[in-house]
């Protein structure tokens, strides 16, 4: 890894990233800043796979696009590299689809918090989502049952709605699809 170096601190690149090494971390770079994390829990990627597969079957059934999943790279300039946990591009913007990467923001982006990526999803990605277009933007807490919702408006995210058990999830920007929380963080049967 090279980076720039700019005054005193080293910016890295789409370069560097595509350098880094496959020892089962996930690498992202924010504003030419490098954030690591570990693999995510066996419970985050439950929640992943209920929330995916609600997307998805929305999505393909109602020929919307196209949804995917981390590990997969979205490159939304050199300096800002990141892997959603989920995410979906409309079939009007199929064009960012390159070979190796996502090469613009998507419309839609779900972030599942853990405690070492709460502050990274919460703070830097939303900004940067913010910042690059998406148009709506979830953060998932299983630890609190919560789903948030932030919709892009024209002076940035603006809170659509905090869905919790008990609730329904309504998504503004792909109309119909509705997502029971409940169903999202149950816990799966013990052994």
């Amino acid at each position: 890894m090279t980076g720039i170096r700019v005054g005193e601190k080293v910016k890295y690149t789409y370069r560097d990233y595509l350098s880094f090494p496959d020892d089962g971390y996930t690498y992202q770079i924010i504003d030419g800043e490098v954030f690591m994390s570990p693999a995510p829990s066996p419970h985050h990627q439950r929640v992943l796979k209920r929330i995916g597969r609600a997307l998805d079957e929305f999505v393909e059934s109602n020929g919307l696009g196209e949804v995917f999943y981390a590990p997969c790279d979205v490159v939304l300039s050199e300096e800002n590299v990141v892997q959603p946990d989920i995410f979906f591009i409309s079939s009007e913007r199929l064009h960012v689809i390159e070979e190796s990467c996502v090469r613009g923001a998507p419309d839609l982006v779900v972030e599942i918090l853990s405690p070492s990526s709460r502050e990274l999803d919460e703070v830097h990605k939303k900004e940067l989502y913010e910042r690059f277009g998406v148009k709506e933007y979830w953060v998932v807490d299983p630890e609190k049952e919560v789903v948030v919702v932030w919709t892009l408006s024209g002076r940035g995210f603006k809170l659509h709605g905090r869905f919790g058990v008990g609730q329904t999830l309504s998504s503004p920007l792909l109309k119909g699809l509705t997502v029971e929380i409940e169903g999202i963080f149950r816990s799966a049967p013990r052994p």
